[in-house]
């Protein structure tokens, strides 16, 4: 253990590894099948789902690095043939938006959970930075300005955010490693100075 409980904030996957360990214990499904019946189907989420890099849907993007000679590769060699709890959904923008729609509107938890699960829990390493139960928290003059959520992997990266003052949802989704932060970090500073 790095820290004792409670003590300090440190992400790691290996979290995520056992919590979907843990909902095969329970549901008897393996990890993505209870992820797709329960929660994409859930959300009305069409075109999102844990895909294997050599069944890919029609029309998916694939993933690409940038090499350090100004060459390109795709990263099908760089991450395992199949997500898991720990990352590797493929998703479309449209269903990003969607699962925020159902989460907000207690269609995927309780009232109660879906509270807990946007209660701030623990401060990160930034000043104004939480996390709750799976998801990263902003506040501002200690009310919470943005809910999101985001992943990276060699190839691909993602941020989306649902910012509570103006209603709105953001997703970028890219099929580069670094593509999606910046973009995301310049639409949250029009968004902010508008709702602030």
């Amino acid at each position: 253990m790095e820290s004792k409980v409670g003590e300090k904030f440190q992400y790691n996957n290996a979290g995520y590894i056992l919590l979907g360990l843990i909902v095969e214990q329970i549901s008897g499904f393996s990890f993505t099948d209870y992820i797709e019946e329960y929660i994409f189907k859930k959300a009305g989420m069409k075109n999102s789902g844990y895909y294997e890099f050599d069944a890919l849907p029609k029309d998916t993007a694939l993933g690409y690095i940038d090499l350090p000679n100004g060459r390109w590769k795709t990263n099908i060699y760089s991450l395992p043939v199949k997500g898991g709890s720990d990352g590797g959904a493929f998703v479309t923008a449209d269903d990003m938006v969607s699962l925020w729609d159902a989460l907000l509107n207690n269609l995927l938890l309780s009232q109660e959970y879906t509270r807990k699960l946007l209660t701030p829990f623990t401060q990160t390493k930034k000043l104004t930075g939480f996390y709750g139960y799976g998801i990263w928290i902003e506040k501002r003059n200690n009310s919470v300005v943005k809910y999101h959520i985001m992943g990276y992997d060699p190839g691909v990266s993602f941020h989306s955010a649902f910012y509570p003052n103006s209603l709105i949802t953001t997703v970028i989704c890219s099929n580069k490693s670094d593509g999606a932060y910046n973009i995301a970090r310049e639409i949250e500073d029009e968004l902010l100075l508008i709702t602030e």
